[in-house]
């Protein structure tokens, strides 16, 4: 109701999907997701391992994702770069509502896992 004329105002109607606008959701968001879609998927990261860095191309509703990772040795290393690729297709897919059509898996750096009884770090 209006103070002014004591009328009641009708509620504003909503211009059609087409015509309200567009949500774009911007390359370093979908590059912090998939980041941390590929931690969710290496979890636990080797001692003095970087996290995943990801870095992404959105075009429309998709993006090209590439995930650069370091991870613990000995592993299986195909299996764990499979499982990333499978996080961060899905998490982004769910979160943004974006396709991934792939995503690129480069291990930058193996981290050799201490023998038992083997100190960590440094010796003198």
């Amino acid at each position: 109701m209006s103070a002014e004329t004591g009328t009641v105002r009708p509620p504003l109607a909503l211009a059609p999907p087409g015509e309200r606008g567009a949500t774009r959701i911007a390359d370093r968001v979908v590059a912090k997701i998939a980041a941390q879609a590929a931690r969710e998927a290496v979890a636990p990261l080797p001692a003095g391992a970087a996290p995943p860095h990801a870095t992404v191309a959105v075009h429309h509703d998709t993006a090209r994702v590439r995930v650069l990772l370091e991870l613990g040795y000995p592993c299986d290393i195909g299996a764990r770069c499979a499982a990333v690729r499978r996080r961060v297709a899905e998490r982004v897919g769910e979160l943004v509502s974006m396709e991934v059509p792939g995503v690129a898996v480069q291990v930058e750096r193996l981290h050799l896992a201490p023998a038992p009884g083997e100190p960590h770090g440094r010796t003198p």
